[in-house]
């Protein structure tokens, strides 16, 4: 199973407010060192990671522990109705099964959706949601993603909490039932909230053999754009392989080929979108948030630590507050919440809408940014961003624990970058690596930075 959780980034956690006023760009940016051993406080859990339960199906993802969760999450809400829906991969039906076994024994109501995208699980289910995914793993892997009443996703605590039911045994009084027609009327809400007239864009639409294969480009086509669908053909063992928000090299080359006038790609349960112009070039998080929050006219925007230095400086431009989180999306969900914000999301491709949602969601991220281009090309809407290079490497480990000595490192190289750089090391939530990001004014001062902190992660950490 996942390695217990007990520390992340070193580096600015914290939440950095920045405010409309006369302070110059450079005292608005966020902080980019914190002191050697700053930490952030979280709560040990032994298979919960970043984003639910994950892994290699039959090794450390087994048909035992996904019954167990059902049952411990439905004890721990207090039994009702769990609706279940799960990603296109070959073991799904197996696990939803066993996971609709444990609800019953735990006195719940499961409510078998089939293959639905996650946001739509959160945005439908009338209590517990619960959505056997792995995300944007490959296909050997597969998950349980658990939300809350009202589409919330659990804090650190609430999954120490059902952890702690997993032996405990159920009433054993509940039902299973199949339910037909949720994918269609999930579609009919996003269209309905979200709806923008899209007559005039082509669009390449990469729905990586997931869970929008047969949703996105129908909606997409419902709103007037002209649809070139990629990855549609879900067989059970073909999600996120060589497609999706994961690889966007066939997405680039299907924009040039089809002259679209972007690209849009989601991961395999569909909370992911990525982007490419018309010149297939990469459009990232960072990115699309900052096309987002211009064309929505937000007061604030909550982001991780990720987040490229030039957002930070757009941001504080146009008097736009930025609240920065620990990464993970249910983070900057929490920050969201907690100041009332509406717009927020990750690099990656996480992109949240709070206004009308309750969580990231992929297809309606697309239809947003579809509707700010507002006639524009996309590389130009997105020009108003100057990124910063970064590079990241993704060193593999023995254990994930970060030693003094790189804490020490990171910490010393941040203090002499100032606000023209920094150095980030994060423990994955859910894969047995380490991620280095080195973010400077050059490709080639932050290419050296990577590569001298991934050689220490690599000596301290195996």
């Amino acid at each position: 199973m996942a390695c217990p959780t007990t520390s992340v980034a070193v580096g600015q956690l914290g939440r950095c407010r920045r405010h409309r006023g006369g302070r110059s760009v450079a005292e608005s940016l966020p902080c980019r060192a914190a002191p050697v051993g700053s930490r952030l406080v979280v709560v040990t859990r032994r298979y919960f990671g970043t984003d639910g339960v994950r892994g290699v199906v039959g090794d450390t993802l087994t048909v035992d522990i996904v019954e167990r969760l059902g049952r411990a999450a439905t004890l721990w809400a207090g039994g009702g109705r769990v609706l279940v829906g799960r990603d296109t991969r070959g073991s799904g039906p197996e696990l939803e099964s066993a996971l609709a076994r444990g609800i019953a024994d735990g006195g719940g109501a499961a409510v078998l959706g089939g293959v639905l995208p996650t946001p739509a699980v959160a945005l439908l289910a009338e209590g517990l949601g619960v959505v056997v995914s792995a995300s944007h793993n490959p296909p050997e892997y597969n998950g349980v993603k658990v939300f809350a009443q009202g589409g919330r996703k659990l804090a650190d605590d609430e999954e120490a909490a059902i952890e702690r039911l997993l032996d405990r045994p159920g009433p054993g009084s509940g039902s299973v039932a199949q339910v037909d027609g949720l994918g269609v009327a999930y579609a009919d809400l996003v269209v309905d909230r979200f709806g923008r007239d899209l007559s005039g864009l082509r669009i390449a639409v990469d729905c990586a053999n997931g869970a929008f294969s047969a949703i996105a480009p129908r909606v997409l086509r419902r709103l007037g754009a002209e649809v070139v669908a990629l990855y549609d053909e879900p067989d059970g063992a073909n999600i996120n392989v060589g497609c999706g928000a994961t690889d966007l090299a066939a997405l680039s080359a299907a924009v040039l080929d089809a002259t679209a006038d972007l690209g849009v790609a989601f991961d395999g349960d569909g909370d992911r979108m990525l982007a490419v112009d018309e010149r297939g070039e990469l459009i990232d998080g960072d990115q699309i948030l900052a096309v987002l929050a211009l064309a929505q006219r937000v007061e604030r925007v909550a982001v991780t630590v990720m987040t490229n230095l030039g957002f930070h400086r757009l941001m504080a431009a146009e008097g736009i507050a930025v609240d920065v989180t620990p990464v993970g999306d249910r983070y900057v969900l929490k920050s969201l919440r907690a100041t009332g914000g509406v717009l927020g999301g990750e690099q990656s491709g996480h992109v949240i809408w709070l206004d009308g949602h309750v969580t990231g969601d992929g297809l309606v991220a697309a239809v947003l940014l579809c509707g700010a281009l507002e006639g524009r090309p996309l590389s130009e809407a997105a020009a108003v961003m100057e990124r910063h290079p970064q590079v990241v490497e993704s060193v593999h480990v023995a254990r994930r624990e970060l030693t003094e000595a790189v804490e020490a490192e990171v910490a010393r190289l941040n203090a002499e970058l100032g606000d023209h750089g920094r150095v980030l090391v994060r423990p994955s939530g859910t894969e047995p690596v380490v991620r280095v990001l080195a973010e400077a004014e050059t490709e080639e001062v932050a290419g050296n930075l990577c590569a001298s902190i991934a050689a220490i992660v690599r000596t301290e950490l195996g």
